[in-house]
């Protein structure tokens, strides 16, 4: 016993350095990190905050709102803005527009860029370089360059107040980076997996089904719920292609009917805000989960 308490110490008299005490580095560490710290407690504030507000404006009374003394705290919360938000003209219309809108366009920009992914990684074919400089280029042009254009085309070919309108513009506008994407991802598997299970007796199509989609999931649900979280929050398209139907405009365009001649009805408005970012934030959290599980299932796979 006492051999090995001889030679503990033997050895942390080895690792310690001489005149410096043995909690001071683990000291001088943590106030090197404290301004970083800081600053991401800083970061974080000013994020939250408005979310914060605008949850915390939800239950507060019409009162407590146009008061000059701000309040951090909801002191006597009520539900009646939620109220009012609920029972607004065409609430259910226009939730269930934003979800076909958003899920097709998220489901046609997977199916699409799981091809052209496929086909830019996995093939060697004239102008593949030229591909993907176009998708490159297309995925760095700012949405309002092409507002006119969309606008253009759809009524030139009968297109506007269409949820289809819409729906294909969203999927134009995910697709650039969801091929980008699933290009990274497919890359880092690799091919040599395609072609053990192909001399096993796998034809191509059968080993990227059985090896390479199963390992693709984690870059599946990131590009997806990018996609979703993009075409969920969109205002400017929905607003400019839906102009006389008004039973095709999306939930960011229904907020703004909480405006009119005689003011904001800010409770209102942001206990509807409160309401339209729930579905985003429970496919974040559950997406998240799975999107980790996916990396080590691939991680372990490989």
């Amino acid at each position: 016993m006492s051999t090995l308490t001889a030679t503990g110490k033997a050895a942390r008299s080895r690792t310690a350095r001489p005149g410096v005490p043995g909690g001071a580095r683990p000291r001088r560490r943590s106030l090197r990190r404290l301004p970083l710290n800081l600053a991401a407690l800083f970061t974080l504030a000013l994020t939250v905050f408005p979310v914060y507000w605008m949850v915390i404006t939800a239950f507060k009374p019409t009162t407590a709102i146009q008061s000059d003394t701000p309040s951090f705290l909801p002191l006597h919360p009520t539900l009646a803005h939620f109220g009012t938000a609920v029972h607004a003209d065409g609430f259910g219309t226009f939730w269930r527009n934003s979800l076909t809108v958003t899920l097709g366009a998220v489901l046609m920009s997977l199916v699409v860029a799981l091809l052209a992914a496929f086909a830019v990684g996995r093939m060697r074919w004239r102008g593949r370089r030229a591909f993907i400089l176009l998708v490159f280029t297309a995925q760095m042009a700012p949405w309002e360059a092409l507002l006119i254009p969309m606008y253009v085309i759809a009524r030139d070919t009968d297109m506007l107040d269409k949820l289809s309108m819409l729906t294909l513009v969203y999927f134009m506008t995910t697709l650039p980076f969801t091929i980008v994407t699933l290009r990274g991802f497919l890359a880092a598997i690799p091919v040599e997996l395609e072609e053990a299970a192909q001399v096993d007796g796998c034809t191509r199509p059968q080993a990227f089904r059985r090896v390479t989609f199963p390992l693709l999931a984690p870059g599946l649900l990131s590009t997806s719920l990018f996609g979703f979280i993009t075409a969920w929050n969109e205002f400017a398209f929905a607003n400019t292609l839906i102009i006389k139907n008004q039973d095709a405009r999306t939930l960011p365009v229904w907020l703004s009917s909480f405006s009119n001649v005689f003011g904001t009805d800010w409770g209102a408005t942001m206990a509807a805000s409160s309401l339209f970012m729930l579905p985003v934030l429970l496919v974040f959290l559950v997406l998240q989960n799975r999107v980790t599980s996916g990396m080590t299932a691939g991680a372990v796979k490989g």
